[in-house]
């Protein structure tokens, strides 16, 4: 019988979900559902210091928001310290350990001492092999024994064989003299208590792997299935971490990109489908495999990411942007239109959203419907309103009292206007589109007239005609 697949995110608590650790976070989360898994949430907060109630926080909303949902409660590593320090205890009965007696002082003249002589700065502890019976009475670390001979090889689905001489890996130390294990151990314990049998992280942890096989063989557990996957790299080719100011999930959010185009362009990074650019979450979920994801490093393009947050705009059904806009409005502390202004916005959302790359894109163009009169002029728009400008308008706002309507008769007035006065139908269509909305941009002037109504548009070209 095939054993469940479980994967887990075991970020550290720093206030925020880095980009790296959100594709790290999809890829475990996607593989999981691919194959009817556990998806499983591990806070690494044993660094006390940084580790704050609202630093956790942070990191489950940035998983709630990218809709990243785990299986059961999240687990401390903190409050498992207990059970990382006897498998420490365990190792060290089972001969597989030892107590180490060396001060951080010794170590660090040690490894001086070699930098200077051009030795391998691996400390070789001397309490490897002493005899229990010459132990001092004073505070000991337990360091794993690791082989001296030989190599340790880890088969990493990503990466393939990767092979380390042993005489190059240190006794790593398990539990700290004052009692506290170390990352190392508490990982792997971690792992094979919680039954995850897939580890999906980036390569920068790929030799902690070779470190942790000791630990995993020594208590003769299995090994997980490694896959190692790339960093993302920024557009200037520089790795795109937070240690280097890339901005968290929050950011991303805040520039109102939709969570699912986040999820279908963080898929991208590294991983693919054949030649599919845009998919919808279900699909990711369909085609992902860890046979698929590259060793390059990906690189972050944000002119990629807006693309095809636009073309996830597009694909939304007009109600659900609508409420997705509205939840932007309200996380950006905007003010909540009335009833019938979100009824009008509903009715010119497939206007709205046409050319709209994030959700303030779409508000933009809905300014019109959002403001009310007298209307607020960007400078472009009150450009566009000159005496004979307003001239024509006056003219053209006679015939459109009497106009049915509708989108055919409102275009064939206008454009009857218009030749009638020898014009070209942009020279009629910008100073109305300034003097309906406010701006030079906006959804088509016909949409316009009809979204706000024969009363609304005409009151609003007579507030711009007494203006003058």
């Amino acid at each position: 019988m095939t054993t469940p697949v479980v994967t887990r995110f075991a970020p550290s608590p720093t206030g925020f979900l880095h980009i790296g650790g959100a594709r790290t976070a999809l890829f475990n989360w996607l593989f999981a559902r691919a194959n009817g898994g556990k998806f499983l949430l591990r806070i690494e907060d044993t660094d006390r210091a940084r580790s704050t109630p609202e630093a956790t926080e942070a990191i489950f909303a940035g998983m709630r928001w990218l809709g990243l949902d785990w299986d059961g409660d999240a687990v401390s590593q903190a409050s498992r310290a207990d059970r990382h320090a006897e498998v420490a205890r365990d190792l060290l009965d089972k001969g597989a350990a030892y107590k180490c007696f060396a001060t951080q002082e010794e170590i660090a003249a040690f490894r001086e001492a070699a930098k200077a002589e051009g030795r391998s700065t691996v400390f070789r502890s001397p309490w490897r092999d002493a005899d229990p019976a010459i132990h001092p009475d004073a505070p000991y670390a337990i360091r794993v024994k690791a082989p001296r001979e030989g190599e340790t090889v880890v088969e990493d689905v990503v990466q393939g064989r990767v092979a380390w001489q042993n005489e190059t890996l240190d006794d790593l130390i398990l539990l700290r003299s004052d009692g506290t294990p170390t990352y190392m151990l508490a990982v792997v314990v971690d792992d094979h208590d919680m039954g995850v049998t897939h580890v999906i992280r980036g390569d920068d942890h790929l030799t902690n792997a070779a470190r942790q096989v000791l630990i995993l063989d020594a208590m003769g557990w299995p090994r997980p299935t490694y896959a190692h996957i790339p960093l993302i790299h920024g557009e200037d080719g520089a790795k795109f971490s937070k240690r280097h100011g890339a901005p968290g999930v929050e950011d991303y959010r805040d520039m109102g990109f939709p969570a699912a185009a986040m999820r279908n362009y963080l898929a991208r990074l590294s991983w693919s489908h054949g030649d599919e650019e845009f998919f919808t979450t279900e699909q990711a979920i369909e085609w992902f495999g860890l046979d698929a994801i590259s060793k390059g490093a990906a690189r972050f393009d944000f002119k990629k990411l807006d693309n095809l947050s636009g073309q996830h705009i597009r694909a939304t059904d007009d109600a659900a942007l609508l409420d997705a806009v509205l939840d932007f409005m309200a996380l950006q502390q905007m003010t909540a239109p009335d009833e019938s202004r979100r009824a009008t916005l509903l009715d010119a959302m497939p206007a709205l959203k046409e050319r709209a790359k994030r959700y303030p894109d779409i508000i933009e163009m809905a300014h019109y419907i959002l403001t009310e009169r007298p209307l607020d002029m960007d400078e472009k728009a009150a450009g566009q309103l000159d005496d004979v400008s307003r001239g024509m308008l006056s003219k053209l706002t006679v015939r459109l009292r009497n106009a049915n309507w509708t989108h055919n008769d409102l275009e064939a007035e206008i454009k009857a206007f218009a030749g009638e006065e020898d014009l070209k139908l942009g020279k009629v269509m910008q100073p109305m589109r300034s003097a309906l909305t406010g701006r030079s941009v906006s959804p088509s002037v016909f949409d316009v007239l009809l979204h706000l109504g024969r009363d609304e548009s005409l009151a609003r070209i007579e507030d711009q005609l007494g203006a003058a």
